[in-house]
């Protein structure tokens, strides 16, 4: 079922690799400066000061992002070749490393909620300021009274970090540690899955490891979306490699089901996922077939990790707090911004946010359940379902994952909340399925210039003109990709 990857565009000449290589390297490097400058370091949190306040650490945070963010940009379709990925990316990281918490204060949440639970309290039952954190005051005042809204393995990988680092700081190394495996895993399923899909591998990598979001927030913030996304990732590198297999089958459902206790976004890959389970023809008996296999682990590591932990299911009701922030970066939230100020002028207040946003999540249903079908349609004749011979498709595996993609870049286009490292979830899965690549990368490379080192989203600054900004895009391209889909009769977004 793998497939040979086609060989893409050429590579770039060995100047602009190198200009790019070593661009990209003092871009890191103003960041990191930055970022000791007036990153999150480890104090008290406070409300968003303003961009007037340490101009030249502002400065030179923006023109690092804009140095990393333009070499990414200019070998978008390419680096010479997958090794050369990556050892850039991996020299990009390095002043990263030595960086303190960039972009968020999310991993001092991480830390008091591993403290509360190693301590005997519930995090989805208690804020971390109820349970008595000690390092409560480094937390962003917004996330103090919330339950944690990650899943059990998470709880238990926070917990650990706290009680190996022995301190505040430890606890960051140790996050930090986790991040940097869960990149590190993507990296090493990266050409697997990139082979598997028929994508040229040297520009995979690059797109997926080398890129501003992957060193400032998944590397230097530590945000737990590495570690899920190491889980994705080898987790539908065995399914492709052995799929309609009951052991790989049951170990491939365990990953996946572990990438769901980190973060419950995963959870819209597992239709995708089933597909790629099926060995031979995909008919409905195969499908229930290896699906069945592949759910039996995913409900594992779920059941297992939920009773390891004591705390069952009560991370779900966690998760319905995550939209306590309202920016207008997120779709719905700025079209209910919109309707609100159109409301304003007409002397009503009508509160659409809520309304919004919960009509987006009927829409990412819809669309995840489109986009399944689509993808089972189309492996259906690939398998030569109704025919007399199945057909050998080589690019079978590229169906699932590129469906896992979409399905994620629809999740993040629809949620009720938007931050920058969120684009990281499709990006990955997109690099090393999808056949057209500045669709994806242009959003990602915008979302490298939202966050400020210390974690102020620059969203704050820019409610009323972002949101309308925001709107006008969303209503854009709604009406461009519904002329698409009419003019090419329903064709592969890819």
């Amino acid at each position: 079922m793998s497939g040979s990857p086609s060989p893409g565009p050429a590579p770039p000449s060995p100047g602009a690799a190198r200009l790019a290589r070593w661009v990209g390297l003092a871009g890191a490097v103003l960041l990191t400066v930055a970022g000791w400058l007036g990153g999150a370091l480890p104090r008290a949190a406070t409300p968003a000061r303003g961009l007037g306040d340490e101009p030249w650490t502002v400065a030179l945070w923006l023109v690092g992002t804009s140095l990393l963010v333009g070499a990414w940009w200019a070998l978008r379709r390419g680096a010479p070749s997958t090794r050369w990925a990556y050892r850039t990316a991996g020299l990009w990281a390095l002043p990263l490393l030595a960086a303190p918490p960039l972009g968020s204060r999310d991993v001092y949440s991480y830390a008091c909620q591993g403290w509360a639970y190693a301590h005997g309290v519930d995090p989805y039952l208690n804020g971390v300021a109820e349970a008595g954190c000690p390092w409560v005051d480094a937390v962003a005042p917004i996330w103090r009274d919330t339950p944690a809204p990650y899943g059990p393995f998470f709880v238990l990988l926070a917990a650990l970090a706290v009680t190996l680092g022995g301190g505040l700081v430890g606890a960051i190394v140790a996050f930090r540690l986790f991040a940097v495996a869960g990149v590190l895993l993507t990296a090493v399923c990266l050409v697997g899955l990139a082979r598997a899909a028929g994508v040229p591998t040297r520009r995979a990598a690059w797109l997926a490891l080398a890129g501003p979001l992957v060193g400032v927030h998944l590397i230097a913030g530590a945000h737990n979306d590495a570690v899920m996304l190491g889980l994705l990732t080898l987790g539908l590198l065995v399914l492709v490699r052995r799929p309609g297999r009951p052991g790989p089958l049951l170990l491939a459902g365990a990953l996946l089901g572990l990438a769901v206790t980190v973060k419950a976004t995963a959870v819209v890959v597992l239709p995708f996922a089933a597909l790629a389970a099926v060995h031979g023809r995909h008919t409905v008996r195969a499908l229930l077939r290896d699906g069945g296999w592949l759910a039996g682990g995913v409900i594992g590591a779920v059941a297992v990790t939920s009773l390891l932990s004591g705390l069952g299911l009560g991370w779900v009701g966690g998760l319905t707090r995550s939209g306590d922030s309202e920016q207008w970066t997120s779709p719905p939230t700025a079209v209910g911004f919109v309707v609100d100020y159109a409301g304003g002028l007409a002397g009503r207040e009508p509160g659409a946010v809520p309304v919004t946003r919960a009509a987006a999540l009927l829409l990412l249903a819809v669309l995840v359940a489109a986009l399944w079908w689509r993808a089972w349609s189309g492996l259906r004749r690939a398998s030569g379902v109704g025919q007399r011979v199945a057909r050998p498709d080589a690019a079978r595996p590229r169906a699932a994952l590129l469906g896992a993609g979409l399905a994620l870049a629809a999740t993040v286009a629809l949620a009720p909340v938007f931050h920058p490292w969120y684009a990281t979830w499709p990006l990955v899965l997109l690099a090393v399925a999808a056949a057209r690549t500045t669709w994806f990368v242009a959003p990602c490379a915008a979302a490298a210039f939202l966050a400020l080192p210390d974690g102020t989203n620059l969203a704050r600054f820019s409610k009323a003109p972002g949101a309308l900004a925001m709107t006008a895009l969303a209503a854009g391209l709604a009406v461009w990709g519904l002329l698409r889909l009419r003019r090419t009769g329903g064709a592969r977004p890819d």
